[in-house]
């Protein structure tokens, strides 16, 4: 696959793809279509399904990532008030992106797949993804405990936690995503529960 250029829209074509059709259904053909390229340059260059889906995951996830982290410093960089910016950090981070919502539907096939999924692809997705936003996330909470705000032994443990407790269940059972509204309940009684943990 020549350039890096070619390489971009080869996995957003996959990206499409796999978010829309699920790993076990789509096939190397229907991606090489939607990529303007041949089956043959895909097996050549990623050697097989697999290997284009962890690819095209790894690259997904690590722009998700990014954004995360930038969501991360804007509100957790210089806190004032620790229950507040928490809040505020936790509705940003939980307000869906459109810009990444074929990684959204690409991460719903995983987890409806996850048996057919081959495991490296998915460690792959975890350490590119969400695994990098945990550290960065347990990076500040350890700040804080430094600082006297939290009390805190295992700073990743602790990012996890905050992570669980302000998903929330979607309380309308619509199946689609949650309003504002859902989500800033969601996140403010999920803070409150951390900080109960937590808090100095």
């Amino acid at each position: 696959m020549p350039q890096a250029g070619k390489r971009q829209e080869v996995l957003a074509g996959a990206l499409t793809v796999f978010a829309r059709d699920g790993y076990a259904r789509a096939s190397i053909d229907v991606i090489a279509a939607e990529a303007c390229v041949s089956s043959r340059t895909l097996y050549n260059h990623f050697g097989d399904k697999a290997g284009l889906f962890r690819a095209v995951i790894q690259e997904s996830a690590t722009r998700v990532a990014a954004a995360q982290l930038a969501i991360i410093e804007q509100h957790l960089s210089h806190v004032t008030d620790l229950e507040a910016d928490l809040v505020a950090f936790g509705i940003h981070w939980r307000t869906p992106m459109p810009d990444y919502a074929e990684h959204s539907a690409l991460v719903r096939q995983v987890n409806a797949e996850a048996g057919h999924i081959p495991q490296e692809a998915v460690d792959a997705w975890q350490e590119a993804g969400p695994l990098a936003v945990r550290r960065a996330l347990a990076v500040r909470l350890a700040v804080f405990a430094a600082d006297g705000l939290l009390r805190i032994d295992d700073p990743l443990r602790a990012a996890l936690h905050f992570s669980l407790l302000i998903s929330g269940a979607n309380p309308s059972y619509r199946g689609g995503p949650m309003t504002p509204d859902e989500i800033t309940e969601a996140v403010t009684t999920g803070v409150h529960a951390f900080l109960h943990g937590y808090a100095s």
